[in-house]
């Protein structure tokens, strides 16, 4: 079930990062060796583990759109997100996201700034902490199409 962080510890992985390989390529290196079966159980979907902070826009066959609004000072419980997407930020705010295990992935606090919109591969286990000042609000884009 740790397939995503055995990946991100890769030799082979460790030099596309350290040599900054485009993230389309790195994209492809990580869906090329994804699970063929999602190993998370469905109560772990965003909608149902973290309904207080995921809403339901849109959803059929080919995609799920959702509406995420994290309040400053709140943490989403532990989810998942299935299919790849397209995220849009509406308003942001520093936040930590870590894994399952608690172990910090990413903190916005340390690092540039995200583009406004950008692609996103399906998400193990993780949550998601506003440490900011503000309201953290996105539209995402699941792709339920690109997982086959």
């Amino acid at each position: 079930m740790r397939w995503l962080a055995r990946l991100a510890s890769a030799p082979a992985l460790q030099r596309k990062i350290q040599r900054e390989e485009s993230e389309e390529e790195l994209n492809t290196h990580i869906a090329d060796h994804a699970p063929t079966e999602w190993p998370w159980p469905d109560s772990l979907d965003a909608l149902v583990a973290a309904s207080d902070y995921h809403q339901l826009v849109l959803e059929n066959e080919q995609v799920r759109v959702l509406n995420v609004r994290i309040p400053r000072g709140h943490c989403v419980p532990l989810h998942t997100h299935r299919w790849p997407s397209v995220i849009y930020t509406v308003s942001e705010s520093d936040a930590i996201r870590r894994d399952g295990e608690g172990n910090i992935l990413t903190d916005t606090r340390k690092e540039p700034r995200r583009p406004a919109v950008r692609w996103n591969l399906p998400m193990p286990p993780h949550t998601v902490e506003n440490v900011g000042t503000g309201e953290i609000r996105l539209l995402v884009l699941e792709l339920k199409q690109a997982a086959a």
